[in-house]
């Protein structure tokens, strides 16, 4: 089966983010083992620390490759498709690393979520625009 270079494009973006999430997952084994913890945060501030990064991540990924794979069947222009699967993915990854590290600059959640979120309010709007021009047609 041949697939379109915007669902190529799409799959290579999911798969950097479920690298993102293996990577939080294995910082946070390593913590957990480090303080023997073995469920929840055990009061550990870079636990705590981490887990809500971890929890951030799942919380945005899912809908954002659901939109982003509706958008590539579509035809969604693949620039766009690359523009903001590279924001939605860069915005991740600072976010992530800053929540990895025991105490870290503000820039870095800052930057990772305003990253993040620019690309899901773009795919949101885009998506909104496109249906309600379709709808009035």
């Amino acid at each position: 089966m041949d697939f379109s270079p915007q669902l190529a494009a799409t799959g290579l973006y999911a798969s950097l983010n479920m690298l993102i999430l293996l990577w939080i997952a294995t910082v946070t084994g390593k913590l957990r083992a480090r303080y023997k913890v073995s469920i929840g945060d055990g009061g550990v501030p870079h636990l705590v620390r981490i887990l809500r990064g971890h929890a951030n991540a799942v919380e945005n990924m899912p809908m954002f490759f659901v939109l982003l794979t509706i958008g590539a069947l579509m035809g969604m222009p693949l620039i766009m498709v690359q523009v903001l699967g590279a924001m939605f993915t860069i915005g991740r990854v600072l976010h992530a690393w800053h929540f990895i590290q025991a105490d870290a600059p503000g820039w870095q959640r800052s930057a990772g979520f305003g990253l993040s979120a620019l690309a899901q309010i773009l795919i949101v709007v885009g998506f909104l625009w496109h249906a309600v021009e379709r709808l009035l047609v």
